[in-house]
């Protein structure tokens, strides 16, 4: 939650599905969270038909560089390549986008068994995981003594350029699909945006003026509906829901009752 001088807000998943493209109604992102490396081992020979070295972990983590080098040299031959180079993608999206750390370096691999059965796994809600751990990382962020935040900031950073357009670079492709990829490659139009301080943001947050913020902003003026996937409409039926979000042993309120 955001206290501004206008009022608060939140990311809500709403934001989520709309930026990132994730389904936000489906399975509970859970299951078990053991580290042993003998389980990491078993669990990547069975998914990838070969297994990290320690050296290639930290901890409970597998090491982003094991997992682009993998996916660097898979042979795209069959299904079953396609699926082990379909993985290692999406465990390089958990790693970065998705459930970032502070280090930028692993993934933990407790995502992995969720990745087995490859039918399912956009049966499962990574949006309400993905905002649990947002809401999660924001209230580590808050501490007085916290210099670093980690999380999913790409959702974080569109959320306020879409909510606060006077703040952000110019997009580039206005209808693409998910919302975030209307700046891709925006530093290359937009570079006076390169240059801006902290200071420059701190003094626009602390002048905020009512009519700045955009309080309905996939209405259809700002968002063609025709570029949404219908799958995503469809879910819609949760986005305003009361209900806790649950990312393995993350849980966190999403608390949508304190600002309708």
């Amino acid at each position: 939650m955001f206290h501004l001088p206008i009022g608060e807000c939140a990311v809500i998943l709403e934001d989520v599905a709309l930026i990132l493209g994730l389904p936000t109604d489906g399975l509970p992102v859970i299951g078990m969270t053991m580290s042993s490396f003998e389980a990491l081992d078993a669990e990547c020979l069975i998914q990838f038909g070969v297994a990290p070295r320690k050296s290639d972990c930290r901890g409970s983590c597998i090491k982003l560089t094991w997992l682009r080098d993998l996916k660097e040299n898979l042979e795209l031959t069959d299904d079953i390549s396609i699926q082990r180079y379909v993985r290692c993608h999406i465990m390089l999206l958990i790693g970065t986008i998705l459930f970032g750390d502070k280090s930028g370096a692993g993934v933990h691999w407790k995502f992995l068994p969720l990745l087995r059965d490859f039918v399912s796994i956009g049966q499962y809600s990574w949006g309400a995981a993905c905002l649990a751990y947002l809401y999660r990382a924001l209230c580590r962020a808050s501490r007085y003594n916290c210099k670093e935040i980690d999380g999913p900031l790409t959702l974080l950073l569109y959320w306020a350029w879409i909510r606060l357009p006077y703040l952000s670079p110019l997009p580039r492709e206005p209808r693409s699909f998910s919302l975030a990829n209307r700046w891709r490659n925006w530093e290359r139009g937009d570079r006076r945006y390169r240059y801006l301080k902290l200071a420059h943001f701190r003094k626009a947050f602390d002048e905020l003026q009512e009519g700045q913020f955009v309080w309905v902003a996939y209405a259809v003026d700002r968002v063609d509906p025709n570029i949404i996937p219908p799958e995503i409409y469809m879910q819609s039926v949760v986005w305003s829901a009361t209900v806790p979000l649950v990312s393995f042993e993350c849980i966190e309120w999403h608390a949508t009752d304190r600002f309708r």
